[in-house]
């Protein structure tokens, strides 16, 4: 489908406006939604290309910049050593609180948005992943995928961090993706993650490939095409069976 990007709007939340990057089709009607999460750098072009390309399959997307707080509204921090500094910096920052009023203050901006049909998910990698995960706690996402969720297995995402002791509140369907080369997400965290939503009883798929951290990242030496393709494929299925 061809796609129209909205460009953002600043919407309130608890701790300050907050601003959301808008992809849909361009063919009139109302479509599913989808809350994309970036990475530690924000609204990235890669992230950019990744919300069209979500958007192209029939889904409005909205891309929050999830360090509102911090920075400036329109912020990306680089991919570089100062970027990634600064970018892990905030993520430890933040409230845990404060990460969860933002995913429901943008889950209700896109349910209104005169496009989206008020059918949720949740989508993200690295942080972003994290963040999805956490999305999915609120009973309106219906379906959610995590590409190399971080800090879910020390629970080390800012303050308050309790994502795996709410894993049971999930309701949705939920996709787990991760690399087996990924240093961030050892394989003591993936089982101890696989695990807890086993004992949860949450509906989840999971999938574990050869591949390094932000392998689904159209930029740098980790990019993996192939792999990355699959994937999209693996979403798609995802959102447009559980969200129509």
């Amino acid at each position: 489908m061809i796609i129209r990007e909205h460009a953002f709007e600043d919407i309130a939340t608890p701790t300050g406006a907050m601003r959301v990057h808008l992809f849909a089709p361009a063919a009139a009607g109302r479509y599913p939604g989808i809350v994309l999460y970036s990475e530690i750098y924000q609204i990235t072009e890669p992230v950019r290309r990744m919300a069209a390309f979500l958007a192209g399959q029939g889904f409005v997307v909205s891309a929050p910049e999830v360090y509102h707080e911090y920075e400036a509204p329109g912020t990306v921090l680089h991919y570089d050593a100062p970027g990634t500094d600064r970018g892990n910096a905030l993520k430890f920052e933040k409230t845990v609180a404060a990460y969860d009023s933002d995913a429901r203050a943008a889950l209700d901006h896109l349910a209104a948005h005169p496009a989206c049909n008020g059918r949720l998910g949740a989508m993200g990698i690295c942080l972003g992943g994290h963040l999805a995960f956490r999305a999915a706690i609120n009973p309106d996402v219906a379906a959610c995928a995590c590409f190399y969720a971080t800090d879910i297995h020390t629970g080390t995402l800012g303050h308050g961090d309790d994502s795996l002791a709410r894993a049971g509140d999930i309701r949705g369907e939920l996709l787990c993706v991760w690399g087996r080369q990924d240093p961030h997400i050892p394989l003591a965290g993936r089982t101890l993650i696989r695990e807890t939503l086993e004992a949860a009883g949450v509906d989840f798929t999971w999938h574990e490939f050869n591949a390094a951290h932000a392998f689904m990242r159209d930029e740098g030496p980790r990019y993996d095409p192939a792999l990355a393709w699959h994937c999209y494929g693996l979403v798609t299925e995802l959102f447009k069976r559980r969200l129509g």
